[in-house]
């Protein structure tokens, strides 16, 4: 595009996007064709001459989404834009979460959910309707330990009551202390059948948690910050359903992950749609050895984290 020809592409690219114009106006104006006019303005983005950004809280990086799939072997991502205030960002990623579900097809009959924060927000947003008669089953244990209101049961219900459909729990600790405890737990009939329904789902839902004392396996009472300290020097970057990885999506403490009831990481690999929601700085690495070792095949997250994920900054 020689310098003559770029004067004219700025100039109808402000007739038309801040004029709002036509282009058959511009081409009246200008004296040249209004295919003309669209070649111009085509130019005008490639060269960078126009920016387009779309605002709207629920938008969509689609360029970033097609590189993750291509990076990574992905079956589908969301990439949802970076909010000006951070507080937000969490409620954005959660968000696009629940549209993403609530478009799913088919729509999954048994659909496996972990717990937590961002599987509680996720909850929280979908509406009503989002689907019928979705049986949801909690693929990893959430009895709580502390006395506090555990969230595990009340985000697998939510999600389920809004399906107009059914929940199954999966009764038991995420962690239990001693490796015989875990064995005799998932040998109870009721335990079994839950893990084995939670092993046929046809979709699964789940995020992962820091490897540091605000993990929820730490204000749930399962770990202390000790805990986690240790497993960090082990080389663990963050949990996933409740079993902790390092950055090579391995088991971080073989023993430690002995103790941990529910869905196996081999399971999740091996499942055809895994959906992995993840926002944030503090979970890059995770969200890397989560996305690198095959442990979904669907991405949720923002625009900051995937551009670290191309870029190989985590």
């Amino acid at each position: 595009m020689n310098e003559t020809t770029e004067l004219l592409a700025v100039r109808v690219a402000e007739l038309y996007y801040e004029e709002n114009k036509s282009q058959d106006e511009i081409g009246g104006l200008l004296g040249v064709t209004r295919w003309k006019v669209g070649r111009l303005l085509a130019q005008a983005k490639e060269r960078g001459i126009v920016r387009i950004e779309i605002v709207h809280p629920r938008a969509r990086r689609l360029g970033v989404e097609r590189a993750l799939c291509e990076r990574f072997g992905l079956d589908d991502a969301v990439v949802v834009p970076v909010p000006a205030s951070v507080t937000e960002l969490g409620d954005r990623v959660a968000q696009a979460a629940a549209d993403y579900l609530t478009a799913l097809r088919p729509v999954p009959r048994t659909l496996g959910v972990s717990w937590g924060r961002t599987l509680d927000t996720i909850a929280g947003r979908l509406e009503q309707g989002w689907a019928t008669g979705v049986t949801v089953v909690q693929i990893n244990g959430g009895v709580s330990l502390n006395r506090r209101p555990g969230t595990a049961a009340n985000t697998a219900a939510t999600i389920a009551q809004r399906a107009s459909g059914q929940v199954v729990l999966l009764p038991s600790p995420a962690i239990l202390e001693r490796i015989e405890t875990r064995r005799a737990i998932e040998a109870d009939r009721t335990v079994a059948g839950v893990l084995e329904l939670a092993q046929g789902a046809s979709a699964y839902l789940y995020s992962a948690g820091v490897a540091d004392a605000t993990s929820v396996l730490v204000d749930s009472g399962y770990l202390t910050a000790a805990d986690v300290a240790e497993l960090v020097r082990k080389g663990a970057v963050g949990d996933v359903v409740g079993r902790y990885i390092d950055a090579n999506g391995n088991i971080a403490d073989p023993g430690l992950d002995e103790r941990t009831v529910g869905l196996g990481l081999d399971q999740l690999r091996a499942a055809k749609n895994a959906i992995f929601v993840v926002s944030g700085e503090a979970k890059h690495d995770v969200a890397r050895a989560v996305v690198t070792s095959g442990l979904c095949t669907v991405l949720v997250t923002d625009e900051a984290t995937a551009l670290a994920l191309l870029e190989g900054t985590v």
